[in-house]
């Protein structure tokens, strides 16, 4: 548990169990193990058979909750984390219950705990990054820039001091097969959408593009309003020559956040390299008014509207 190999480590607990089925802490850890990996099924039928044997407890509501949230179970979800945004042993249930309110349509008690959270942790840069996108969708657009930059600013900030991230790194840079595997397959929970979108962008950046599809195609699916996950995936395919897969993730990243210029410009190349020039050309063009001065992008521009 403690090297967050919780395949192996949940082998061990089923053994344990198997051994002696009262062993509720062994079966508690297995939940967790099932939970870090996805597995959340499996998770959730050990966290309810736990409570039918030992009775309700912050801990395994706090679980329940994130595992009806992600089940799409809203209601339920608010039902098991409003309990506990006093209890300090608990201190992100307030986010996750912004998250279910949001979820459910009720705005307003979404801002309400994603600031509450936002003010008991300033540095989390999930909170910023979530409230960014609840500004921008109630219009609040100075709000939603603030904590945009936020978001970045914290996140680039965990990326270089975290142990795990920079071991992870390291192995990137050194091209270990072995470190990588080690250091970075087992760096996130595999319910943490803007954990899977940091590592997809760390594999990125070092050049390990098929890598990194495996962990932003998890990020989509958990949360499917995630800019950054459908660039980045986008941008993967891209990098790997999969035009026609880059496609989508990038037409939806455009229609998230249809002023960031850089994935406007990858979506009007990628359609360019489909040939689909018809479609290629209002993306450049919108490209083109955010930045009036590419004198790369005005020459492309121009060759495709001689070309139509």
């Amino acid at each position: 548990m403690q090297q967050r190999l919780y395949q192996e480590a949940s082998g061990e607990f089923e053994h344990a169990l198997q051994l002696q089925p009262s062993l509720h802490v062994a079966r508690y850890q297995l939940a967790i193990c099932f939970f870090a990996l996805g597995q959340n099924d499996e998770s959730r039928r050990e966290f309810e058979l736990l409570r039918k044997q030992t009775g309700p407890s912050h801990q395994l509501s706090y679980y329940l909750g994130r595992l009806l949230f992600l089940a799409g179970d809203s209601a339920g979800a608010i039902r098991e984390l409003a309990p506990l945004t006093s209890d300090p042993k608990i201190p992100d249930a307030d986010y996750y219950l912004g998250l279910a309110y949001v979820a459910a349509g009720n705005q307003a008690n979404g801002i309400e705990w994603l600031e509450h959270s936002a003010q008991a942790r300033p540095r989390d840069y999930h909170v910023h990054y979530r409230l960014a996108r609840v500004y921008a969708g109630a219009g609040r657009k100075a709000d939603a820039d603030r904590e945009y930059a936020l978001y970045n600013k914290y996140r680039d900030a965990e990326r270089g001091t975290e142990e795990r991230m920079r071991a992870c790194n390291t192995a990137l840079d050194a091209q270990a097969a072995d470190k990588i595997q080690e250091f970075c397959a087992h760096l996130v929970d595999q319910n943490d959408p803007e954990k899977l979108v940091l590592l997809g962008q760390l594999y990125g950046e070092h050049g390990h593009f098929a890598d990194a599809v495996d962990p932003l195609l998890r990020a989509v699916a958990l949360d499917p309003d995630s800019f950054d996950a459908w660039h980045n995936l986008g941008l993967s395919y891209f990098r790997l020559k999969r035009y026609q897969e880059a496609r989508r993730p990038l037409e939806k990243a455009v229609a998230l956040r249809p002023d960031i210029f850089d994935t406007l410009n990858l979506l009007g190349a990628t359609l360019y390299v489909l040939g689909d020039d018809r479609a290629a050309l209002p993306v450049l063009d919108r490209a083109h008014q955010l930045r009036p001065d590419d004198a790369q992008l005005k020459a492309a521009l121009d060759q495709l509207r001689k070309a139509n």
